[in-house]
């Protein structure tokens, strides 16, 4: 492995090694490589934290959005992947742009 160690202060801070090694170390480290990723769930993949961001609760957008707690978490967690209707509510909800479908 040929990795790059730089310093500050004769401390290391970074470490700087090819991408391919990187992706090889992702992989064992049973972390998929971004290319590798499943970019339709993109969007959704920091909903809880977009929700924290905005000082909402999980039962606070799960009710403005006319679904349970338990789907919203299921949905925050990558484990269900909402209707178009849904994503158009979270989207409202959170006042994002760019969940809607495509036409």
């Amino acid at each position: 492995m040929s990795v790059q160690v730089i310093t500050r202060d004769g401390e290391a801070e970074y470490a700087v090694l090819p991408w391919a090694e990187y992706q090889a170390l992702l992989r064992e480290a049973g972390r998929l490589p971004f290319q590798d990723r499943d970019t339709t769930r993109a969007p959704f993949e920091h909903l809880a934290a977009l929700r924290e961001a905005r000082g909402m609760t999980p039962e606070q957008v799960a009710r403005d959005v006319g679904i349970s707690p338990a789907y919203l978490a299921l949905i925050e967690r990558g484990e269900r992947q909402p209707d178009d209707a849904i994503r158009r509510a979270l989207a409202r909800v959170l006042g994002l742009a760019g969940w809607e479908p495509e036409a």
